[in-house]
């Protein structure tokens, strides 16, 4: 318990210094001038290339970041990722965000593999956003049932292949703000379980939606999204606001297995603590995920990992803890380590509960934290290499990823 006060007091970090500067990144000017440098600059001065000179009105479009990595933090088994990240303007870039494409196929030599693609698009002026989040997986995992107080040894092996596909366009009504609609299909085919003995995965999790062995569980629907976003870049954010809401209502009428709803509210604030170019920042993190009736297939229900960029509970096994509601609370310092932007660390700290079955109770807090360094990849999209290691009381990981967590 004294943990999870710890930690929680450690994610609430921001709203005590709400009186330090706050810098939106339309308002952000740095006052030192110190040439910026990535990986790539030291690449170049290593084996001597000189880039090809562009003029004031040549600007470039594109900036790609590929990182072939081998990495055997985020699951149980021993990982091959490719991670390849472009950030491009599709508009005046004084007001335009940039946008940003990231497809990161993997494999892992024990039946897992994934084709992820996520797009966030700003047409120019930022009069529309465009967002895609479109995967096929073949994804054995483990599940400990719902809500929290399980050991970790109390575990069972769902295997599945999965399809999603997620698309929303918002219109701005006015600046940062935005609303739209969107419509969302979630597809697991052939779930299958062993676990070593003869229970179901519906006796084990004492739920009976999309817990029928070889079931396929199909969901679809259109979705209400609310959007306020001034961070200006999404790969690294700069001090600014978040806010994200996202109602879906999924049909029997468009195909879905059981007619339910959900409901995504996403809040992030970012702070900075300096107004020099060096970064001295804090970024805050906060969602709470939740179904809205019954009938909720089991692998759609809130679970920890499985936000829509499958990036919280750095430190806790994902879908370790499920639920009918999930809430999540993380704190992140950042700060550049050399004055050109070149090195940098972060320290962050993470808080999550799932309510209990057939409740909406939360009962357990689960706390987890961790470091990491950054390398700046890419000086012109802000894209970060990072390796950080988090744990939790009963799980700890090592991760590499291109970009910052949130």
């Amino acid at each position: 318990m004294i943990k999870a006060v710890l930690a929680a007091a450690f994610c609430l970090l921001p709203y005590l210094l709400m009186a330090q500067n706050d810098y939106s990144s339309a308002k952000y000017r740095p006052l030192d001038t110190v040439e910026r440098k990535d990986l790539i600059d030291l690449v170049r001065s290593v084996v001597d290339v000189q880039p090809r000179k562009i003029s004031p009105q040549e600007k470039k479009k594109v900036y790609f970041s590929i990182f072939p990595v081998a990495n055997s933090g985020v699951t149980d088994h021993r990982m091959l990722i490719t991670s390849t990240t472009a950030g491009y303007y599709l508009g005046d870039r004084s007001t335009t965000y940039l946008s940003t494409a990231t497809f990161a196929p993997y494999f892992n030599f024990k039946g897992r593999y994934g084709l992820p693609i996520h797009t966030n698009i700003w047409l120019n002026n930022n009069s529309y956003n465009i967002q895609g989040d479109t995967r096929l997986l073949k994804y054995p995992q483990y599940t400990w049932g719902l809500g929290g107080g399980q050991p970790s040894s109390s575990k069972f092996l769902v295997d599945y292949v999965y399809l999603r596909f997620y698309q929303s366009a918002l219109k701005r009504i006015k600046p940062y703000f935005f609303a739209g609609i969107g419509y969302h299909i979630d597809y697991y085919m052939n779930i299958q379980s062993d676990n070593g003995n003869p229970k179901t995965l519906a006796e084990f999790t004492n739920y009976k939606f999309g817990t029928a062995p070889h079931q396929n569980s199909f969901s679809a629907g259109p979705s209400i999204n609310l959007l306020y976003d001034s961070r200006n870049n999404l790969i690294n954010p700069l001090p600014g606001w978040y806010g994200n809401v996202i109602y879906r209502y999924n049909s029997a009428f468009l195909g879905s297995n059981d007619t339910w709803q959900s409901l995504y509210v996403d809040f992030r604030k970012y702070l900075s603590l300096s107004n020099t170019q060096r970064k001295n920042m804090l970024a805050f993190w906060t969602y709470y995920w939740t179904t809205l009736s019954p009938g909720t297939p089991y692998l759609s229900l809130p679970s920890i990992g499985m936000d829509p960029y499958q990036r919280s509970g750095r430190g806790i096994a994902q879908n370790r803890y499920r639920g009918q509601s999930l809430f999540y609370l993380e704190t992140e310092y950042r700060c550049d380590i050399t004055d050109n932007g070149l090195l940098g660390f972060v320290t962050f700290a993470n808080l999550n509960s799932a309510t209990q079955v057939n409740s909406r109770q939360f009962r357990y807090w689960n706390p987890a934290g961790g470091a990491g360094i950054r390398i700046k990849f890419n000086k012109k999209s802000g894209t970060n290499i990072g390796f950080d290691y988090a744990r939790s009381r009963d799980y700890r990981a090592y991760i590499l990823n291109l970009g910052e967590a949130f």
